[in-house]
């Protein structure tokens, strides 16, 4: 019978796996994370691991997801920041480095190899479909630092909006890798000028 775990070797083990399968996912990619390479490294066996997760694919959604909670977190600080101040290019210069930050990241290989798409279509749709809702509540709570209310479909409609041009970043082949940070720049640039003008009517 295996040994009852701890609430702190749990948190451990927990913090372990998803930072292996960050490293794992930044260097070889979904399809070369495994549960017998990312138990290893966690120094656990492996039918721990399915106490925790029923799949790498799991775990790596949870992974991406501490990431996106990451990275709202230091945007909805930096609007904060602005002490009620915010203009649209300060928004778009705000939005922009929060784009550019994917660049470099895990994530940056996942859009490179393609397996961000691979990734969500494994996922069960209850797990998708709870992603797409907490991410409209992050944009409320992020547009009530705007000098201007957004009703409940203008919040959804930013929300898909910037999901679109994040994912124009799984194009960057056909786009050109030279272009692509001015490109995001320029659609970023036009949705919030979209926002601004809507927002104020």
């Amino acid at each position: 019978m295996p040994k009852r775990l701890s609430e702190e070797e749990r948190t451990t083990i927990r913090t372990r796996l998803k930072e292996e399968a960050e490293l794992s996912l930044s260097r070889y990619g979904l399809k070369g994370t495994t549960v017998d390479a990312l138990v290893e490294a966690a120094r656990i066996p492996k039918g721990t691991f399915y106490l925790f997760y029923p799949s790498k694919e799991l775990l790596c959604y949870e992974v991406l997801m501490d990431f996106h909670a990451e990275v709202q977190k230091r945007l909805a600080r930096q609007l904060s920041e602005q002490q009620g101040i915010i203009t649209e290019n300060v928004l778009v210069s705000l939005l922009r480095e929060l784009f550019l930050s994917v660049d470099g990241s895990f994530l940056a290989h996942l859009i490179e190899r393609k397996e961000l798409e691979v990734l969500m279509r494994k996922l069960p749709p209850a797990v998708v479909a709870a992603h797409e809702m907490e991410d409209e509540l992050s944009f409320e709570s992020l547009l009530g630092h705007l000098p201007f209310s957004c009703t409940e479909q203008q919040i959804q409609v930013f929300s898909a909006t910037l999901r679109a041009v994040f994912l124009t970043m799984l194009h960057k082949d056909e786009i050109g890798e030279k272009h692509m940070h001015e490109v995001i720049e320029l659609l970023l640039s036009g949705v919030v000028h979209e926002l601004w003008t809507r927002g104020r009517v």
